[in-house]
């Protein structure tokens, strides 16, 4: 090992190496960026300037829509730079920056999904007590917590990593920093790291999912005892938007998880990658705007009034 050259930067092989296609791709990923930026800015304002929507249920949603920003600038503005510059590298202390708050804003989307679960199976389940189990210091509480919990997972992936040596190779397959690739190019054996992964994501990943799939076995039980097909449709109307989110995060999050110990990357790899660090970012406040009547009324609202 004290014959090895010490990795001191390392280099992002990106989506392609055609300068042609990297020109295009950095225009469709700028878009699908500014989309992202933009959507998830008009949800945290529209929640904010309407006093009708200053409750639980809008107040998770908006610190989801601040985390989908700052999930996706985590990734997205390197991936542009990276399209338009001939050098396409990252420092060591620039990638375990990135890999960290990818846990931070990815475990914390994870638990306020959770926590939204949660706060729809209270509203429909046992709505009576709604106003006492969803009082504002206790939802405060909730989503302080999310943050802590999603900080310490941060930490605990991260933090072991400057025990690990990088040399002769410094290619990452990839276009951002994720752990399992960073942990492929390790000269020393990286299955402590492994463990943590295996670990961390089993606690932090599966029990908010669990709480999530709890929370819904209860909602569809209660609204299918409902007997007005009006009643049933407005109980379901409110979840159908949070459980397509949950889906798209879970079913690429699910397929990063399981192949973290592999040593290969394929391209599908990528695409599920863009899909749960990118798209999805995008496409939540999308999915929320259409699915949910109060912000559907209130965007069409202050649209008209600018006709």
């Amino acid at each position: 090992m004290k014959n090895q050259t010490v990795v001191t930067e390392f280099i992002l092989l990106g989506l392609s190496e055609d300068p042609q296609v990297q020109i295009f791709l950095f225009f469709v990923f700028l878009i699908i960026y500014a989309t992202t930026l933009l959507g998830n800015s008009v949800i945290i304002l529209i929640i904010r300037a309407e006093p009708g929507l200053h409750t639980p249920m809008f107040f998770f949603l908006s610190q989801l829509a601040f985390v989908d920003i700052c999930f996706s600038s985590i990734t997205v503005p390197k991936l542009l730079a990276n399209f338009i510059q001939q050098k396409k590298t990252i420092s060591p202390v620039g990638c375990i920056t990135q890999i960290f708050f990818f846990f931070l804003f990815g475990c914390t989307e994870n638990v306020l999904l959770s926590v939204m679960a949660y706060d729809r199976y209270i509203a429909i389940c046992n709505p009576l007590h709604y106003s006492i189990n969803m009082r504002k210091q206790v939802f405060t509480q909730l989503v302080a917590g999310a943050w802590a919990i999603s900080f310490l997972d941060a930490l605990i992936n991260t933090v072991p990593l400057k025990d690990l040596t990088f040399c002769r190779h410094n290619i990452i397959r990839h276009y951002t920093c994720e752990l399992p690739s960073v942990l492929r190019l390790s000269c020393s054996e990286p299955f402590t790291n492994y463990m943590i992964i295996l670990i961390s994501g089993s606690f932090f990943g599966f029990a908010p999912l669990l709480l999530i799939l709890v929370s819904y076995t209860y909602i569809i039980g209660t609204i299918l005892n409902i007997r007005s097909a009006e009643g049933r449709s407005k109980a379901f109307s409110t979840c159908s938007s949070h459980l397509i989110v949950v889906c798209l995060l879970y079913f690429s999050g699910l397929f990063e998880y399981l192949k973290s110990g592999s040593k290969s990357f394929t391209e599908l790899d990528s695409i599920f990658s863009i899909q749960y660090l990118i798209l999805t970012p995008m496409l939540n406040p999308i999915i929320y705007s259409l699915k949910n009547q109060e912000i559907k009324a209130i965007i069409w609202k202050r649209f008209n009034k600018f006709r």
